[in-house]
Order: C-alpha cells, then sequence, then structure tokens
C-alpha cells in the first residue's frame, strides 16, 4: 500500500504537482485542473484540435538544440530525424544551427522539402535501398554511412566524383535500456565488426572502398544504443573507436579525420529516471578521445553526435480522451488512441506516467492502468498509475515525454488515422502536421 492510498488527503495533494523533470519546462498547473503548456490550456487544444494529438513546444526543442551546441562548441551536433521527422521540426534544428542525420529517401525528401543544407547531412542505415542512396547523392548529402560490403559495392556503382563515406563499426560496447535498442555489441545487424576472421569486418569495408574510385573514405561511425544514462559507456566507445581510427592507420595507411559517436542520450519517462548529465558527458567524452589520441600519435578526429529523442522527446505531450473506466480486480481506463499513436510500451515494455487535466478532482487516487483502443491485450500505454477514483468517460488525460519516437512510429492499425501534431510557443498553436482521416486511409486502397 502507498503513503497516499494511507493517506487520501496526501493522495488527493499529490495531484497538484508535476513530477519533476518528466514534464514539459514550460508545463504549469493552471487553476481549477487545468494544464497550461506552452502557455495555452490544454484543455482548449484539445477542443480545438480533437483528441488523441501530439502537442510539441517549439522554444523547447529550440533550446535544447542551443543547450548541445553551447556544451559541445567544437563538435557537430546532427539531429537524428528518425525521432520526430516533419518540416517544422527540420526547420527549428536548422535555425538553430544542427546538422541532420537521415535514415531513408523519405527524410531526405522532407529535408529537402525546407531546403535543409546537403553539406550538414549524413544517411546511415542498415539496409539502404537504392532509392536510399539515388536520394542522398541527388541531393548531394555529404556523407553517407556504409553498413556492408553490398552496400559499397552498390554505392560505388552510383557515385560520381568523390563522394564521402563514413564506415559504421559495431564497437563491442553495450548499452541501452533494452536489447532492442542496444546496437553496439556484436551478433546484431548494425555495423562492421572488428573480429579478425568474420567477412564483413572493418578491415574489408576500406579494403572494398579503396577499389571504388567514386568513393572517399573520411571517417567511422558507431552508435552504442538508446536510453543511454551511464556516460563511461561513451567513454568506451570513443577509446575503442579511437584504437579503431589507429588501426585503420597502420593497416590501410589511411588517416581517418572524422569520427561519429552516434546518439542515444536518455530521457526520463517516469518520476526517479535519471536526467542525462550532458555537461559531463561533453568533460568526459572529449578527455577520453584526446588521451587516446595522444597515446597513438594520432591527430584529434572531428567529432560528430546525433542526438535525436534528447532533443524533441521531454518537448511533448500527448493528450487523450477517456472512452471508458472498468472497474474489477483492476482499474481499466480506456482512451480513444494507443499503440497507433504509442508503439514503445508493446515494443520496449516502456513506462509512462499521466493525469487528469481539465478539472481539478478531490478524489482518493487509486491505481489504474491505462489502456488503448485496439485489439490486443498488450495495449497498454501507463500501468499501476494513481489517478483519481472519480475518472469518468469524457475527462482529458496527458502523458509527458512524447515528442520523440510517436509520431515517427505511428500506425494504421484498426485503420484508426494517425494524430495530428500541434506545435505551441508562447501560448500560440499552430497546426504542424494535420490529423489523418478516413478519406486519407482510403485513397490509397485501390481495390
Amino acid at each position: 500500500m502507498t503513503l497516499s492510498e494511507l493517506l487520501p488527503s496526501l493522495g488527493c495533494e499529490a495531484a497538484d504537482h508535476l513530477e519533476p523533470g518528466v514534464w514539459p519546462r514550460s508545463t504549469r498547473l493552471g487553476e481549477d485542473g487545468e494544464l497550461l503548456f506552452a502557455g495555452a490550456p490544454v484543455s482548449h487544444l484539445a477542443a480545438r484540435f480533437g483528441t488523441p494529438s501530439y502537442l510539441i513546444d517549439e522554444q523547447q526543442v529550440r533550446d535544447t538544440a542551443r543547450e548541445y551546441r553551447e556544451a559541445l562548441p567544437d563538435v557537430e551536433v546532427a539531429y537524428a530525424s528518425k525521432a520526430l521527422c516533419t518540416r517544422a521540426v527540420l526547420r527549428w534544428v536548422a535555425e538553430e544551427g544542427l546538422s541532420l542525420d537521415t535514415c531513408s529517401a523519405g527524410e531526405i525528401a522532407v529535408a529537402r522539402s525546407v531546403g535543409f543544407p546537403a553539406e550538414r547531412m549524413l544517411l546511415h542505415g542498415n539496409a539502404k535501398t537504392p532509392e536510399d542512396l539515388k536520394a542522398a547523392l541527388g541531393y548531394g548529402v555529404r556523407r553517407i554511412v556504409v553498413d556492408s560490403l553490398d552496400e559499397i559495392e552498390q554505392l560505388g556503382a552510383l557515385a560520381h566524383g568523390a563522394q564521402q563515406v563514413l564506415i559504421r563499426v559495431t564497437p563491442g560496447v553495450a548499452a541501452g535500456a533494452h536489447a532492442a535498442i542496444s546496437t553496439g555489441a556484436e551478433g546484431q545487424k548494425f555495423g562492421f565488426s572488428l573480429l579478425d576472421g568474420v567477412p564483413d569486418n572493418v578491415d574489408a569495408a576500406v579494403e572494398a572502398i579503396k577499389t571504388q574510385p567514386g568513393l572517399r573514405l573520411t571517417g567511422l561511425h558507431c552508435h552504442i544504443g538508446s536510453q543511454v544514462t551511464r556516460i563511461d559507456r561513451y567513454e568506451a566507445a570513443a577509446r575503442r573507436m579511437a584504437e579503431v581510427l589507429v588501426r585503420v592507420r597502420d593497416t590501410h595507411g589511411v588517416t581517418l579525420r572524422e569520427l561519429d559517436l552516434g546518439g542515444g542520450h536518455a530521457v526520463p519517462y517516469v518520476g526517479g529516471e535519471p536526467a542525462f548529465d550532458l555537461g559531463g558527458y561533453s568533460r568526459r567524452l572529449r578527455v577520453a578521445l584526446a588521451y587516446e589520441c595522444a597515446a597513438h600519435g594520432f591527430p584529434l578526429p572531428r567529432l560528430t553526435i546525433e542526438p535525436g529523442r534528447a532533443i524533441v522527446g521531454p518537448a511533448g505531450i500527448t493528450v487523450y480522451r477517456v472512452c471508458a473506466v472498468k472497474r474489477g480486480s483492476r482499474t481499466f481506463v480506456a482512451v480513444d488512441g494507443g499503440m497507433s499513436d504509442n508503439a514503445r510500451p508493446s515494443l520496449y515494455g516502456a513506462r509512462y506516467t499521466t493525469r487528469l487535466v481539465g478539472r481539478r478532482s478531490k478524489a482518493k487516487r487509486v491505481p489504474m492502468t491505462v489502456v488503448g483502443r485496439h485489439c490486443e491485450a498488450g495495449d497498454v500505454l501507463a500501468d499501476g498509475i494513481s489517478l483519481p477514483a472519480d475518472l469518468h468517460a469524457g475527462d482529458l488525460l496527458a502523458v509527458p515525454c512524447t515528442g520523440a519516437y510517436h509520431h515517427s512510429l505511428a500506425s494504421n492499425y484498426n485503420q484508426v488515422g494517425r494524430p495530428p501534431l500541434v506545435g505551441v510557443r508562447n501560448g500560440v498553436a499552430t497546426l504542424l502536421v494535420r490529423r489523418e482521416t478516413e478519406e486519407d486511409l482510403s485513397r490509397r486502397d485501390l481495390g
């Protein structure tokens, strides 16, 4: 039994506080249970744009981009567009001086539509299609991260001139909050191995690139995982990658000048989870890299990092409307969204919090499970959340930290249209991506 259950008045009081570090910085509690998001009442936004709706705080996205540039002034910060790729967001990060990491022809098309500078872009992914490669070459994307010997051959056949490429390395550093998002260890689909005797290893990649006159090898890339909280994992990756730079120089006679260490910086989704120490990361990463390079007499490479979730995740919330409350051995709160707009709980067991917005309740808070509308028992958005006992159909719930990998991973399961994305700044709301309609869904069905 929780303290709030033992002391009902304390449970009511808890509803009047926002969990620190989880909600967007601009979020405030207003009168009568209202939640203010970037200066706008959430219940008003729900009435105007409907539910479910994604809300994103433009100013926080911009501020976080600036914080990264200020913490790492001599490092290229490339926004990982897979976290949230829309025209408005790419404009914001471009205006704040960030570069851009893309993974597909579609993401390149969005960048191209807003005139994102191609010289500040890179493309990577473990299975790039010919269309992806052609899109990057056609727009003049400066760097392409190669991930297989087949891809090197295909890119070499398509490239004209001297396309800059980086080799993605599997550094053998395990990190990430879940096995599905740990990408730096051996035995998974990304990158070239460091193991001798493995056909697709780094040495084979270097030699393959040297045979392609249209490719110019300029650096190395790695990405150890997502939701990484331990800075020592990044230090280990930096040291290992410095060793690989030396290995390439000594074995192949090529001195590489660029090193991309990926992203994966963790953000808190529920109270008590640690925030990423950006200042500590900046200091320790650069010290580790400088030490290893000096120890091997290697010139310090130009460093790139790729934060995505850390830039946009904490700036977003999703607002839902309650469809039904079912009370039994467990209390289920069914909302008008679910795994089609937030796949992360189903994919990774990700945890979220939520709160009632739009009215004040003095009722005792009791544990409830917030579930979605889809035909899956696993369609659970938040489990064991303390919500007012008088919660009822028609109420609004808000879920924080939904700026990353929500809009991007959204689907049309059960033929449900994807929610709109609404940008809010200084109390002014702008529709960035409209709600998907039934007509949108049927337009592609030619049967």
